[in-house]
C-alpha cells in the first residue's frame, strides 16, 4: 500500500491548485480518503475526507475543516486511481505540508506519503 502526493508549490493569495493523491496497492474508491495538513509550529490538521466505501449512497460523500469548506473540493478518479483536492481561494493561512492517507478496515494501519508543500503568499 502506497500513496504519493504531489501538486504543491507557491500560489499567491486567492489563487488556486490542485493536489493529487496516487495510490498503488489498494483502490481509492473502495476505501475513505483523508487529506491532512500541518503548518509549521502547529498540530496536524484533517481537512478533507472523502466517502469510496460504504456503497452507492454514501460513495463520494466529503466532508471539510471549517477553515476550508467552501473553498476546498475532494474527489476521486476510479480511472487513475487518485484522489484530488482541489483548493480555490487560497489564502496565506493555508501554507502548509498536505498529506494523503486512506481509512479502511481491509489495511489497518497508517500508511503516509511524503507530502506536498503549499505555500500561499504574494
Amino acid at each position: 500500500v502506497h500513496v504519493a502526493e504531489s501538486g504543491g508549490g507557491l500560489v499567491q493569495p486567492g489563487g488556486s491548485l490542485l493536489l493529487s493523491c496516487a495510490a498503488s496497492g489498494f483502490t481509492v474508491t473502495r476505501v475513505d480518503m483523508l487529506w491532512y495538513r500541518q503548518a509549521p509550529g502547529k498540530e496536524r490538521e484533517l481537512v478533507a475526507q472523502i466517502r469510496g466505501s460504504g456503497g452507492p449512497t454514501i460513495y463520494g460523500r466529503a466532508t471539510y475543516a471549517d477553515s476550508v469548506r467552501g473553498r476546498f473540493t475532494s474527489s476521486l478518479d476510479n480511472a487513475k486511481n487518485i484522489a484530488y483536492l482541489h483548493m480555490n481561494h487560497l489564502k496565506p493561512e493555508d501554507t502548509a505540508d498536505y498529506c494523503c492517507t486512506l481509512r479502511s478496515p481491509v489495511f489497518p494501519g497508517d500508511y503516509w506519503g511524503q507530502g506536498t508543500r503549499v505555500t500561499v503568499s504574494s
